[in-house]
């Protein structure tokens, strides 16, 4: 059999089959979970409502309860009552020198003075004591020169008393020519009869001629003593000028040597050096004509020098007593008076203009080791004072509009119950109607 006739046998393959669809399958149902959250949800929410409707109200009633009972309260007592102004300033001395250098006259006054000695602060002094030497030696050394111009002028005097002496005896000889002249002249004159008319005429005008040489020379003498007398005046007031500048240099080397002209402590003025640095006076240093030098003072008279504001300054009057206090020594207390009160209101540098101070001045009686001028201190003032006043504290009164009003506890409420008030200090008001001594009322 042939090939074609009989083919060989070929394997038929099926289609491939169509994959099978994948199938999602649904997470499981967590119930369980979700019960939990819910119920955990419910007891909070029960919780939060227990707690703001429940607690909340009964701690706020437990609160207020606790408050009403811890009310703050004070009684009203029946004791004195003081008011007082404190009242800011420095203590001064009232009884005190001011101590300068010694005011030159002159031309010279404008120089510098060295400080040879000079007494140390707070050094108690007596009166004639020396407190300080100024270099006087440029000034000894001007006054020898100023005594050789006085020697001269004695020389230039002396000098033209012997020449004005020349002159007037050469005048004297003059006058005496001039008289023999007019005595000769006279003489011709009378001869005259003998002589022609032309002699007669010329011996008439020698004579008048003598005659009048001799009445000038009369005439010029007098003057020249006046000229004379003059000129003797003028070195007269130049030596005097001379003497009278010797004069007054040595009454400034006089004043050289500074002294006391009372008993008390010295306070040493100070001076600005090199870079604006206050410092006390010492040794060596320049001074010029009338610089502050020191200041005496009497530590047993001292003052407290202050100022009060005008609003205050209707409540101070001169004879107040007041305690007096120093800053740097909280444990002096010293009493003391007002004796001065300042009659107009002034401004102050370091305030604005319209801000105005009345000065005031207070007396300190006694004395004490650490009082001394120039300590910042205070005087409390006592302006007002009752011995027997209802007193209520400040801290109990409220105010509506014009008028003050307590509470005042009745049983276990408080009243509110108006008041009429005097005066108050810083602690307690005087009642003088609507609460009487021992009530309690609350303090706000």
């Amino acid at each position: 059999m042939s090939a074609l006739s009989n083919p060989t046998p070929t394997t038929i393959q099926a289609p491939p089959k169509s994959p099978a669809p994948i199938k999602i399958q649904e997470p499981p149902r967590r119930s369980g979970l979700y019960k939990g959250l819910l119920v955990l949800a419910l007891i909070a929410g029960g919780v939060w409502a227990f707690n703001e409707f429940y607690l909340k109200p009964l701690q706020k009633k437990a609160e207020q309860k606790a408050a009403a009972n811890t009310v703050r309260s004070a009684k009203v007592v029946l004791g004195p009552f003081k008011r007082i102004v404190r009242v800011g300033g420095i203590t001064a001395a009232r009884q005190f020198e001011n101590v300068t250098a010694p005011r030159l006259r002159g031309f010279e006054g404008r120089s510098q003075m060295e400080l040879l000695r000079l007494v140390k602060n707070g050094t108690w002094v007596k009166n004639g004591e020396e407190l300080a030497q100024i270099d006087p030696g440029s000034q000894v050394e001007h006054m020898d020169d100023i005594k050789s111009t006085i020697a001269q002028a004695e020389l230039d005097v002396s000098k033209r008393r012997a020449e004005q002496e020349v002159d007037t005896g050469s005048l004297t000889q003059t006058l005496r020519v001039s008289k023999s002249a007019v005595d000769k002249a006279r003489l011709e004159n009378q001869a005259a009869e003998v002589r022609t008319e032309v002699e007669r005429e010329l011996l008439k005008l020698t004579l008048e001629e003598s005659e009048a040489k001799f009445k000038q020379a009369q005439n010029d003498i007098p003057q020249k003593k006046i000229g004379q007398e003059a000129e003797v005046k003028i070195l007269g007031f130049t030596k005097e000028r001379h003497v009278r500048h010797h004069n007054r240099h040595e009454v400034d080397i006089k004043a050289y040597t500074i002294r006391s002209h009372m008993d008390g402590m010295i306070v040493l003025s100070s001076v600005y050096r090199g870079g604006g640095e206050s410092q006390q006076l010492q040794q060596g240093d320049q001074l010029g004509s009338g610089q502050p030098l020191l200041k005496i003072v009497n530590p047993n008279s001292m003052q407290v020098e202050a100022s009060v504001n005008q609003t205050e300054s209707t409540e101070i009057r001169i004879g107040l007593p007041a305690t007096i206090g120093l800053d740097a020594y909280p444990e002096v207390k010293l009493p003391g008076k007002i004796y001065s009160i300042g009659a107009l209101a002034v401004g102050g540098w370091r305030q604005n203009y319209y801000i105005r101070s009345v000065p005031v001045r207070f007396t300190i009686d006694g004395a004490h080791s650490q009082l001394i001028p120039d300590l910042s201190a205070y005087a409390d003032v006592l302006v007002e004072s009752t011995d027997n006043a209802t007193l209520v504290p400040l801290g109990a009164i409220r105010q509506e509009g014009n008028k003050n009003f307590v509470y005042v506890k009745q049983g276990e409420e408080w009243q509110k119950r108006e008041v009429a008030l005097g005066s108050a200090n810083n602690l307690h008001a005087v009642a003088k109607a609507g609460i009487s001594a021992g009530e309690e009322v609350r303090v706000f």
